[in-house]
C-alpha cells in the first residue's frame, strides 16, 4: 500500500511535544499580547487540534493581519508553481489521431516519449501573500528582528549623547576594514641556502 497523503501525514515527529515540555500549556500562550504588524513564528503544538494550521506552515515567519478572539490572522509567503495553460501543437495533433484514426494509447504514449514531448511540467514560479487564521496555542513571538530594535535603541542612545556634547555622529554599519600594520622588532634574519648535491657522499651514506 502506498504511504498516506493525509493532512497531517508525516508529521510525527514535527508535531510533537519537545521533551519535559508536555502536560498542561502555560498561561504565558494565552496572557501575550499581539498587534497588528508584529511577526510571530508558526509552531504548531500537536496538543491542540482546533485552529491547527496546515503543516505547510509549521515553522514560517509572518505578519500579523488580524487580533480575534481566540487566534491570529498572519500574513505568509508562499511560493506556488503553475501549469501551462496552453497544449502544444504537437500534442493536439497526436490527440487528433488518437480521437478520428483510432490511434491506440499504448501507441500515443510512445510517439510522445520518442518525440520527448513533455506534458505538463511546473513552468514559472510567483510568490503570493497568505492569509491564515491560526489559534494562538500554534504562535508565538518571532525574534527576527530583535536585533534591529537593539540597534535602534542604541544608536538613538549614542545621538542623544553627541548632542549634548554638541558633536555629529554617524551610527551607519561599516564593514570591517583591514588589520592595522606594525613593525617587527628584535627578529633576526637567517639566510638558508642549498647544499650541492655530491654524488661520492652520497654512495657512502651521506653526510
Amino acid at each position: 500500500m502506498p504511504a498516506g497523503h493525509g493532512l497531517r501525514s508525516r508529521t510525527r515527529d514535527s508535531f510533537s511535544r519537545p521533551f519535559r515540555k508536555k502536560g498542561t500549556i502555560a498561561l504565558t500562550t494565552y496572557l501575550r499580547t499581539y498587534h497588528i504588524g508584529d511577526y510571530v513564528d508558526i509552531k504548531v503544538n500537536g496538543a491542540v487540534h482546533k485552529g491547527m494550521p496546515h503543516k505547510f506552515y509549521h515553522g514560517r515567519t509572518g505578519r500579523v493581519w488580524n487580533v480575534t478572539k481566540r487566534a491570529i490572522g498572519v500574513e505568509v509567503n508562499k511560493q506556488v508553481f503553475t501549469l501551462p495553460e496552453t497544449i502544444t501543437p504537437l500534442l493536439l495533433f497526436f490527440w487528433i489521431c488518437h480521437l478520428f484514426q483510432g490511434l491506440h494509447l499504448c501507441s500515443l504514449i510512445r510517439i510522445l516519449c520518442l518525440q520527448r514531448v513533455t506534458v505538463g511540467l511546473l513552468v514559472g514560479n510567483r510568490i503570493i501573500r497568505k492569509r491564515i487564521h491560526v489559534r494562538v496555542e500554534h504562535v508565538m513571538p518571532s525574534r527576527c528582528t530583535e536585533e534591529f530594535r537593539l540597534r535602534k535603541i542604541k544608536n538613538d542612545q549614542l545621538k542623544a549623547d553627541a548632542k549634548a556634547k554638541g558633536e555629529k555622529i554617524s551610527t551607519k554599519r561599516q564593514p570591517e576594514g583591514p588589520k592595522p600594520g606594525f613593525m617587527v622588532e628584535g627578529a633576526t634574519l637567517e639566510t638558508v641556502t642549498p647544499i650541492p648535491y655530491d654524488v661520492v657522499n652520497d654512495l657512502k651514506g651521506g653526510y
